[in-house]
C-alpha cells in the first residue's frame, strides 16, 4: 500500500493509526500520539511528530517499544512468524536463510544481549550486512543499559523512517 501525505493528513484517528501503526513495530500508540499534530507539511514533519511521540514517552514505554522488536535471525524468523515489515527486512539481508552455524551464532548473541539488557538487539538491518550486524552485536554488548537504550531507539527511528518512506509516494 502506498499513500500520499495529503491522504494521510485526511485520515481520521482510526485510519491514521491503521495506516501508520506498524511503522514502529507493534506499537500503534506512536501513531496515535502523533495524530494530534496533523496536518504535516512534509514527510520530515510527520517523522518529527512520530519521533517526538517516542522520545517523550518515558523509559518504560521505550523499553516496551524495544521489546516489541523480534530477535534478528531468531526462531520466529525461521518459523515465518514475524510481522510483514520485519520479515521483508530480515529476508532482504538473508537472515531467513542462514546456515546452521550462522543461526547458532546469531542465537548465542541474541541470548547474551537479552540477558545483559532485558530486551532484544535492534538494528536497522537495511543499512547493514550480516557481518556488520555481528560486529555491532559485539560492540554493543559492551555498552551500559542507558547507552544501549539510546542506541536501540536511534535504530528504531531509522527503521521507522525507512518504513514510512516506503509507504508514502
Amino acid at each position: 500500500m502506498t499513500l500520499t501525505l495529503s491522504a494521510i493528513d485526511g485520515l481520521d484517528a482510526a485510519g491514521f493509526v491503521a495506516a501508520l501503526g506498524a511503522i514502529y513495530e507493534d506499537s500503534p500508540w506512536v501513531a496515535d500520539a502523533a495524530y494530534a499534530t496533523r496536518p504535516f507539511a512534509t514527510i520530515e514533519a510527520l517523522l518529527a511528530a512520530l519521533r517526538a511521540a517516542v522520545d517523550t514517552a518515558g523509559e518504560a514505554r521505550h523499553v516496551a517499544l524495544i521489546r516489541a522488536h523480534p530477535d534478528l535471525a531468531g526462531k520466529a524468523a525461521r518459523a515465518g512468524a514475524l510481522g510483514e515489515h520485519s520479515t521483508r527486512e530480515q529476508a532482504g539481508l538473508g537472515l531467513d536463510r542462514l546456515s546452521d552455524e550462522e543461526f547458532e551464532r546469531f542465537h548465542r548473541l541474541n541470548d547474551a544481549y537479552k540477558a545483559r539488557f532485558g530486551f532484544p538487539f535492534v538494528i536497522a538491518v537495511r543499512r547493514h550486512t550480516k557481518e556488520s550486524i555481528l560486529a555491532a552485536f559485539e560492540v554493543r554488548l559492551a555498552h551500559d543499559r542507558a547507552t544501549e537504550i539510546a542506541e536501540a531507539l536511534a535504530n528504531i527511528h531509522l527503521i521507522a523512517e525507512l518504513r514510512l518512506r516506503d509507504l508514502i509516494a
